[in-house]
């Protein structure tokens, strides 16, 4: 994988890795919360035909560098930009998933004459309902959230990504929990999985009325993709954030989970390229 490193502000001195391939239009491929840029092969190897595709491993996550900060949406938007800037591109499309939809979103809002559109996969978007898990509270509790942490083991995560699956495959399972194992789970992958779920609390919550607002402002064509039975983010959650855009289109995807790159991956993928590279945005 590539790397790069950052110049500048908060984030000057900040290696992130990446994947690059095709040519055209940049298209910038943005995971979720412990997730990292080789997740989006399939979606990678989908839009390289007709697009310039980056799938960067966010700080914190991947093989890119493990700061010790505050991993707020911000600050994620922070290195975003240092990132599109470090490889001189100016403006870009935004797919994110998971967590990585909030984080386009927040760029978006930031930077708004710099993104041409977003497509939203299972997204978690701030500004809209959402209820937090007990296990994902209880992580969120000061040493509790270490010393679960440190019980972690591949077999474990496996088990609660199958769950994540409408009907789980073995390699899928297996590529998400086993790539860059040693790289994804060391004492530093830990403490910034921690450290994000941690403090993204505050842009959720705190900041809830705050995001509702400005998207409500956001004049970008936005496609929003979840699948009907994801167990992580709630289908209601995707209804409420289709309405929520001002040019928002909202497709579903039956029998499907909280991976719909992946568990349907041929008609998703066809779905972003179309969206991101294959017409003029909708009116």
């Amino acid at each position: 994988m590539p790397e790069i490193t950052l110049r500048g502000g908060e984030v000057d001195g900040l290696s992130l890795n990446y994947d690059v391939a095709g040519r055209g239009p940049a298209v910038v491929l943005v995971h979720g919360l412990g997730g990292f840029g080789a997740s989006w092969r399939d979606t990678i190897d989908a839009l390289a035909a007709r697009a310039t595709v980056f799938a960067v491993d966010l700080p914190g996550f991947g093989r890119s560098a493990k700061p010790r900060t505050t991993y707020r949406l911000g600050y994620f938007a922070r290195a975003l930009r240092g990132f599109l800037d470090g490889l001189g591109v100016g403006q870009a499309s935004l797919v994110g998933h998971s967590l990585g939809g909030a984080i386009a979103v927040t760029y978006a809002l930031t930077h708004p004459s710099r993104v041409e559109r977003i497509a939203l996969v299972s997204s978690l978007v701030p500004g809209f309902s959402f209820r937090m898990s007990l296990g994902y509270r209880t992580i969120t509790v000061p040493v509790l959230g270490e010393a679960l942490a440190l019980c972690g083991r591949a077999p474990l995560y496996k088990a609660a990504i199958a769950r994540c699956f409408h009907t789980p495959r073995k390699a899928d399972v297996d590529f998400l929990i086993d790539h860059d194992y040693a790289a994804r789970t060391g004492a530093e992958a830990r403490a910034a999985w921690l450290a994000t779920a941690r403090h993204i609390r505050e842009d959720f919550v705190e900041h809830r009325a705050d995001y509702r607002r400005a998207i409500a402002t956001l004049d970008l064509p936005v496609l929003v993709v979840h699948g009907r039975q994801d167990p992580a983010v709630a289908p209601l959650h995707a209804t409420e954030v289709a309405a929520g855009f001002p040019r928002a289109v909202l497709r579903w995807v039956d029998a499907c989970g909280h991976f719909p790159h992946l568990e349907h991956a041929p008609v998703v993928n066809a779905w972003l390229a179309e969206f991101l590279v294959g017409r003029p945005a909708p009116r």
